[in-house]
Protein backbone atom coordinates (compact mmCIF):
# COMPACT_ATOMS: atom_id res chain seq x y z
CA UNK A 1 0.00 0.00 0.00
CA UNK A 2 1.58 3.13 -0.87
CA UNK A 3 2.28 5.89 1.57
CA UNK A 4 -0.47 8.96 1.79
CA UNK A 5 1.78 11.89 1.30
CA UNK A 6 0.32 15.01 3.32
CA UNK A 7 -1.53 18.06 1.42
CA UNK A 8 1.17 20.15 2.88
CA UNK A 9 4.30 17.97 1.67
CA UNK A 10 2.14 17.31 -1.68
CA UNK A 11 1.70 21.44 -2.04
CA UNK A 12 5.70 21.48 -1.09
CA UNK A 13 6.38 19.22 -3.86
CA UNK A 14 5.18 21.42 -6.72
CA UNK A 15 7.67 23.99 -6.01
CA UNK A 16 10.42 21.83 -6.67
CA UNK A 17 11.62 21.12 -10.39
CA UNK A 18 12.84 17.22 -11.36
CA UNK A 19 16.64 18.66 -12.12
CA UNK A 20 19.68 19.06 -10.34
CA UNK A 21 19.80 22.79 -8.45
CA UNK A 22 22.89 25.14 -7.67
CA UNK A 23 23.61 24.62 -4.28
CA UNK A 24 22.73 28.06 -3.33
CA UNK A 25 19.55 27.90 -5.29
CA UNK A 26 18.95 24.24 -3.22
CA UNK A 27 19.76 25.69 -0.15
CA UNK A 28 17.01 28.55 -0.22
CA UNK A 29 14.73 26.04 -2.06
CA UNK A 30 15.30 23.59 1.29
CA UNK A 31 14.87 26.94 3.51
CA UNK A 32 11.79 28.01 1.53
CA UNK A 33 10.08 24.45 2.23
CA UNK A 34 10.95 24.13 5.90
CA UNK A 35 7.62 24.79 7.41
CA UNK A 36 7.03 22.49 9.84
CA UNK A 37 5.96 23.99 13.13
CA UNK A 38 9.62 23.29 14.95
CA UNK A 39 13.34 23.57 13.97
CA UNK A 40 13.68 21.29 11.56
CA UNK A 41 17.42 19.82 10.64
CA UNK A 42 18.87 20.17 7.24
CA UNK A 43 19.75 16.53 6.32
CA UNK A 44 21.97 15.35 2.91
CA UNK A 45 21.45 12.15 1.31
CA UNK A 46 24.50 10.82 -1.20
CA UNK A 47 24.56 8.07 -3.02
CA UNK A 48 28.26 6.64 -3.78
CA UNK A 49 29.91 4.60 -5.89
CA UNK A 50 30.74 2.35 -3.51
CA UNK A 51 29.80 -1.63 -2.13
CA UNK A 52 30.33 -0.97 1.63
CA UNK A 53 29.85 -5.14 1.57
CA UNK A 54 33.87 -4.61 0.66
CA UNK A 55 36.25 -3.43 3.57
CA UNK A 56 38.35 -1.57 0.85
CA UNK A 57 34.82 0.13 0.00
CA UNK A 58 33.25 1.48 3.26
CA UNK A 59 33.52 5.16 4.17
CA UNK A 60 33.44 5.81 7.74
CA UNK A 61 34.89 9.20 9.73
CA UNK A 62 33.73 12.34 10.68
CA UNK A 63 33.15 16.05 9.75
CA UNK A 64 33.67 18.83 11.49
CA UNK A 65 30.84 21.42 10.64
CA UNK A 66 32.43 24.95 10.77
CA UNK A 67 29.25 26.17 11.74
CA UNK A 68 27.94 23.85 13.80
CA UNK A 69 24.77 21.53 13.90
CA UNK A 70 22.50 23.90 15.89
CA UNK A 71 21.69 20.62 18.73
CA UNK A 72 22.92 20.43 22.17
CA UNK A 73 25.03 17.53 21.70
CA UNK A 74 25.02 14.68 24.79
CA UNK A 75 28.07 13.52 25.22
CA UNK A 76 28.98 10.24 27.55
CA UNK A 77 32.73 9.24 28.24
CA UNK A 78 33.70 5.40 29.35
CA UNK A 79 37.19 6.09 30.97
CA UNK A 80 38.68 4.93 34.17
CA UNK A 81 40.12 6.49 37.34
CA UNK A 82 40.96 10.48 37.37
CA UNK A 83 39.82 10.62 33.38
CA UNK A 84 35.90 10.57 34.67
CA UNK A 85 36.50 13.67 36.93
CA UNK A 86 38.94 15.24 34.08
CA UNK A 87 35.37 14.10 31.42
CA UNK A 88 33.31 15.46 33.93
CA UNK A 89 35.19 19.04 34.19
CA UNK A 90 35.39 19.05 30.55
CA UNK A 91 31.89 19.47 30.11
CA UNK A 92 30.99 15.58 29.54
CA UNK A 93 26.99 15.15 30.30
CA UNK A 94 27.57 11.27 31.59
CA UNK A 95 30.74 9.82 32.71
CA UNK A 96 31.86 6.83 34.11
CA UNK A 97 33.49 3.40 34.20
CA UNK A 98 31.71 -0.30 34.36
CA UNK A 99 28.95 1.13 35.98
CA UNK A 100 28.02 3.73 33.08
CA UNK A 101 28.34 0.41 31.16
CA UNK A 102 26.13 -1.59 33.08
CA UNK A 103 23.74 1.25 32.90
CA UNK A 104 24.50 1.30 29.19
CA UNK A 105 23.22 -2.71 29.25
CA UNK A 106 20.34 -2.08 30.84
CA UNK A 107 18.65 0.39 28.19
CA UNK A 108 20.35 4.03 29.34
CA UNK A 109 20.85 5.48 26.15
CA UNK A 110 20.67 9.24 27.30
CA UNK A 111 23.57 10.52 24.81
CA UNK A 112 24.47 11.15 21.40
CA UNK A 113 27.99 10.84 21.25
CA UNK A 114 30.22 8.04 23.40
CA UNK A 115 33.43 8.59 24.25
CA UNK A 116 35.60 5.46 24.99
CA UNK A 117 39.28 5.58 26.62
CA UNK A 118 40.93 2.77 24.59
CA UNK A 119 41.98 0.82 27.75
CA UNK A 120 38.20 0.37 28.51
CA UNK A 121 37.41 -0.66 24.78
CA UNK A 122 37.70 -4.63 25.75
CA UNK A 123 35.11 -3.77 28.71
CA UNK A 124 33.21 -1.63 25.65
CA UNK A 125 32.90 -4.65 23.12
CA UNK A 126 30.12 -6.35 25.02
CA UNK A 127 27.77 -3.17 24.31
CA UNK A 128 28.72 -3.77 20.30
CA UNK A 129 25.06 -5.19 19.31
CA UNK A 130 22.97 -2.64 21.36
CA UNK A 131 25.17 0.25 20.02
CA UNK A 132 26.36 -0.67 16.69
CA UNK A 133 22.75 -0.47 15.14
CA UNK A 134 22.50 2.90 16.39
CA UNK A 135 25.75 4.28 15.59
CA UNK A 136 26.72 5.30 18.52
CA UNK A 137 29.71 2.30 19.32
CA UNK A 138 33.29 3.85 19.85
CA UNK A 139 35.26 3.47 16.66
CA UNK A 140 39.39 5.32 16.47
CA UNK A 141 38.08 6.11 12.75
CA UNK A 142 35.28 8.06 14.44
CA UNK A 143 37.57 9.94 16.88
CA UNK A 144 35.25 8.59 19.80
CA UNK A 145 38.31 6.29 21.35
CA UNK A 146 40.87 8.42 22.56
CA UNK A 147 43.00 9.26 26.10
CA UNK A 148 42.29 13.07 24.80
CA UNK A 149 38.79 13.20 26.19
CA UNK A 150 38.75 16.86 26.57
CA UNK A 151 39.59 17.89 23.14
CA UNK A 152 37.36 15.10 22.01
CA UNK A 153 34.50 16.63 23.97
CA UNK A 154 35.14 19.73 22.82
CA UNK A 155 34.80 19.04 19.10
CA UNK A 156 31.87 16.87 18.86
CA UNK A 157 30.11 19.69 21.11
CA UNK A 158 31.04 22.09 18.53
CA UNK A 159 29.81 20.70 15.88
CA UNK A 160 31.56 17.25 14.77
CA UNK A 161 29.65 14.48 13.33
CA UNK A 162 30.68 10.78 13.01
CA UNK A 163 28.83 9.08 9.67
CA UNK A 164 29.41 6.28 7.59
CA UNK A 165 27.85 4.80 4.44
CA UNK A 166 25.13 2.58 4.66
CA UNK A 167 24.96 -1.05 2.93
CA UNK A 168 23.80 0.59 -0.35
CA UNK A 169 26.50 2.90 -0.50
CA UNK A 170 24.25 6.09 0.57
CA UNK A 171 25.55 8.60 3.33
CA UNK A 172 22.92 10.03 5.16
CA UNK A 173 24.12 13.32 7.39
CA UNK A 174 22.25 16.30 9.26
CA UNK A 175 24.38 19.25 8.12
CA UNK A 176 22.50 21.84 10.56
CA UNK A 177 19.49 23.37 10.83
CA UNK A 178 16.61 24.82 8.04
CA UNK A 179 16.66 28.16 10.43
CA UNK A 180 20.89 28.35 9.68
CA UNK A 181 20.85 31.22 6.94
CA UNK A 182 21.91 29.97 3.30
CA UNK A 183 25.15 30.91 3.89
CA UNK A 184 26.06 28.63 6.48
CA UNK A 185 24.48 26.08 5.14
CA UNK A 186 26.47 26.02 2.22
CA UNK A 187 29.47 26.55 4.63
CA UNK A 188 28.66 23.14 6.21
CA UNK A 189 27.90 21.04 3.12
CA UNK A 190 31.26 21.87 1.42
CA UNK A 191 32.61 21.09 4.53
CA UNK A 192 30.76 17.22 4.23
CA UNK A 193 31.77 17.28 0.71
CA UNK A 194 35.18 18.08 1.30
CA UNK A 195 35.43 15.23 3.85
CA UNK A 196 33.90 12.66 1.88
CA UNK A 197 36.27 13.37 -1.19
CA UNK A 198 39.44 13.45 1.13
CA UNK A 199 37.95 10.17 2.61
CA UNK A 200 37.39 8.40 -0.52
CA UNK A 201 38.17 4.61 0.37
CA UNK A 202 41.12 2.94 -1.62
CA UNK A 203 38.56 0.45 -3.49
CA UNK A 204 35.92 2.77 -5.11
CA UNK A 205 35.94 2.60 -9.15
CA UNK A 206 34.64 4.51 -11.32
CA UNK A 207 32.45 7.72 -10.50
CA UNK A 208 32.83 8.15 -7.41
CA UNK A 209 30.09 10.64 -6.69
CA UNK A 210 26.37 9.59 -8.20
CA UNK A 211 23.95 11.84 -6.46
CA UNK A 212 22.93 14.21 -3.65
CA UNK A 213 19.68 15.06 -2.21
CA UNK A 214 18.84 17.95 0.63
CA UNK A 215 15.98 18.61 2.76
CA UNK A 216 14.66 19.74 5.75
CA UNK A 217 12.92 16.80 8.31
CA UNK A 218 9.40 17.55 7.15
CA UNK A 219 10.48 18.75 3.50
CA UNK A 220 10.77 17.16 0.37
CA UNK A 221 14.08 15.98 -1.51
CA UNK A 222 15.85 18.56 -3.25
CA UNK A 223 18.58 17.67 -6.07
CA UNK A 224 22.06 19.34 -5.68
CA UNK A 225 24.36 19.59 -9.11
CA UNK A 226 26.83 18.08 -7.11
CA UNK A 227 29.68 18.88 -9.50
CA UNK A 228 29.06 22.80 -8.68
CA UNK A 229 29.39 22.40 -5.46
CA UNK A 230 32.62 19.97 -5.89
CA UNK A 231 33.95 23.30 -7.62
CA UNK A 232 33.18 25.94 -5.78
CA UNK A 233 35.96 26.91 -3.34
CA UNK A 234 35.26 27.23 0.72
CA UNK A 235 36.12 30.72 0.31
CA UNK A 236 33.63 31.44 -2.14
CA UNK A 237 30.75 29.54 -0.06
CA UNK A 238 32.23 32.12 3.15
CA UNK A 239 30.94 34.66 0.43
CA UNK A 240 28.24 33.34 -1.46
Amino acid sequence: MAKKVSRRLNELQKKVEDRAYDPEEALALLKETATAKFSESAEAHIRLGIDPKYTDQQLRTTVALPKGTGQLIRVAVIARGEKVAEAAGAGADLSGSEELIDQIQKGMLDFDVLIATPDMMPAVAKLGRLLGPRGLMPSPKGGTVTFDVPQAIAEFKAGKLEFRADKTGIVHVMFGKATFSAEDLLINLKALQETIDRNRPSGAKGRYWRTMFIASTMGPSIQVDINGLRDMKLGDAASA
